[in-house]
């Protein structure tokens, strides 16, 4: 299979997942931060990655090992790809973040091989390449990083066998907050502190909340969404692995916040609001609170990013 182009650069997004009640199942696209990726076309074979920056050397070259790697090496298999293939990652967001830092590699990766060989695959059919890419670092199958980055907006994942991902329309003054405290949470070690099983009246006050958030996001009712957004499965375990969770918690809702919770396994809280300048004010709040513990933290506001990945340049 031969390119029309021999280079392109792709930046994906950072995602927030679970969504307080929506474990697993839920997750939108932000902003900023991200991953930016360059694919381009060698003389050498195979796939080699020849630079990784932003990650304090912690990522490995091994492109089966690697979260951007895997999905590039199954693609060009999968398709037929002769030429050898160079990868750049550019971590642009924080590792072990709660942000979906291996899924943003990932859907860039997967993306990017499909823009540049012209492969005219739909979000479905890229989807697999990127979620082989994403089980490297969380050990397990979840999709509501990996989906949010590469479809954009807000998915519902209503099945995993077989997949089935739903888009969610958003109210369009719908504004995001996150707080990034300097640590550093596994999703694997995380996932592990969860239970096998709950109490039958905690799961369903999860589906009732769980209902309750996407009828609110369908009907612009933000009262509505406010009071979904609690997490009586998840929420209670980890925010005790997170300095200051609930003095930062608290600001958010006191500064005008419709509710906030854990981004994914953390330690990055997110909180959403229904204006830009709420957010903005959420987030030197939370900022604030967490500063009492002694503790640096990075601050993005965004409403929810609809476009997913995208193409920088394409030479």
């Amino acid at each position: 299979m031969k390119t029309k182009n021999n280079e392109i650069r792709v930046f994906a997004p950072a995602t927030v997942s679970n969504i307080a009640c929506g474990f697993d199942i839920m997750g939108f696209a932000i902003d900023m931060p991200g991953d930016e990726l360059v694919l381009r076309v060698s003389e050498r074979p195979g796939v080699t990655i020849t630079k990784i920056s932003g990650d304090d050397g912690r990522l490995t070259y091994d492109v089966a090992l690697n979260t951007a790697g895997k999905p590039v090496l199954s693609m060009v298999k999968a398709f037929g790809i002769e030429c050898g293939v160079e990868i750049e990652i550019h971590k642009k967001m924080p590792l072990g973040s709660g942000l979906g830092s291996s899924a943003a590699s990932a859907v860039a990766a997967a993306f990017a091989v499909n823009q540049l060989f012209d492969l005219n695959l739909s979000n479905l059919d890229i989807l697999p390449f990127a979620i082989e890419g994403e089980m490297i670092a969380s050990g397990s199958l979840h999709v509501d990083n990996v989906a949010p980055a590469l479809y954009g907006g807000f998915v519902l994942i209503r099945s995993y066998n077989p997949i089935d991902i739903i888009k969610i329309d958003v109210p369009k003054n719908l504004y995001c907050t996150v707080i990034h405290p300097h640590i550093e949470i596994s999703t694997k070690e995380s996932r592990r502190l969860l239970p096998s099983e709950i109490p039958l009246s905690n799961a369903i006050t999860q589906w009732g909340n769980t209902a309750a958030l996407i009828a609110g996001l369908l009907k612009s009712d933000y009262n509505l969404i406010g009071r979904s957004l609690v997490d009586v499965v998840a929420e209670p375990i980890r925010s005790k692995l997170i300095p200051g969770f609930d003095d930062m918690k608290s600001a958010a809702i006191f500064a005008g916040a419709l509710g906030c919770s854990i981004s994914g396994s953390g330690p990055s809280l997110f909180a959403l609001s229904d204006s830009r300048e709420k957010a903005v004010l959420i987030a030197q709040s939370m900022q604030i609170a967490l500063n009492n513990h002694n503790l640096a933290s990075d601050l993005y506001v965004s409403q929810i990013n609809n476009l997913g990945p995208r193409v920088i340049y394409l030479k």
